[in-house]
């Protein structure tokens, strides 16, 4: 069992604090996040478990915030939180059974690749024309259930992918999408947890304290610096996912 040391929480802290800031102002902090992990030295599955204790208190607040605010339609969203939720802890199961050498093959490539995507991809504004409601609930569903398991497996930019998806191929108007998208992503964070939780792989007292800083970076980025903020989130997360990369490179061929 990884054992975290004061170094430890110096690499980590900081780094998930930048990860809520650049989630409160452009999406994607689980790019910085799930990283700063690896960074610090946690292997691959007790990263991700770690990071989902972090992130899920950051997406409770955000959830919260939206529901006050009305724009969660509760009616028919647990619907597809039932979904993100099966589908998550599914995808955590997977993601146990695959060895921590063989994660860190996967992430070599895949997530300066998600990166490379996510900071292109943009939902689009323009509304499209509704379609009818069985259908959307049908298309809805399914987005939830694999987007589910791609975040119980792994996770950065979950967020991102669903509101892309329900914009994109559900018809959802954006500001309903990013209402939905935080619902389902919170019951996926919580299924995946559950399942991390029970396998014994969540770091607790690394993960609250983490959790802390991230809700903090999410309320500055909110609060203080949403308009000139935006500028700096791309360096951020190069900076970051580079330093991720040469690190995972050394411990692979060196």
């Amino acid at each position: 069992m990884f054992e975290p040391s004061l170094s430890t929480y110096l690499i980590i802290l900081p780094l998930v604090f930048m990860a809520g800031f650049v989630d409160s102002i452009a999406g994607g902090g689980g790019l910085i996040s799930l990283p700063a992990y690896m960074i610090a030295g946690l292997p691959p599955h007790n990263a991700i478990a770690t990071n989902k204790l972090s992130a899920g208190m950051g997406i409770s607040v955000a959830t919260f915030r939206l529901s006050r605010a009305g724009q969660i339609p509760w009616k028919k969203v647990w619907i597809y939180m039932l979904c993100g939720l099966t589908g998550s802890a599914l995808g955590a199961r997977l993601a146990l059974l695959v060895p921590d050498q063989v994660f860190k093959i996967i992430m070599l490539p895949l997530l300066p690749l998600l990166a490379l995507y996510l900071l292109k991809a943009k939902p689009t504004e323009k509304e499209r024309e509704p379609l009818p409601e069985a259908k959307t609930l049908r298309l809805a569903s399914l987005i939830a259930l694999l987007i589910g398991i791609y975040d119980g497996f792994y996770g950065p930019g979950t967020g991102t992918f669903l509101i892309l998806l329900l914009t994109g191929v559900a018809h959802y108007r954006l500001g309903e999408a990013n209402g939905i998208t935080k619902a389902i992503n919170l019951s996926s964070n919580v299924a995946a947890l559950a399942v991390y939780l029970s396998s014994g792989r969540v770091l607790l007292l690394l993960g609250l304290t983490a959790g802390l800083f991230n809700m903090a970076g999410n309320y500055v980025g909110i609060s203080f610096f949403a308009k000139k903020g935006s500028k700096i989130t791309l360096p951020l997360m190069i900076l970051v996912i580079s330093i991720f990369f040469v690190r995972i490179l050394g411990e692979l061929f060196l």
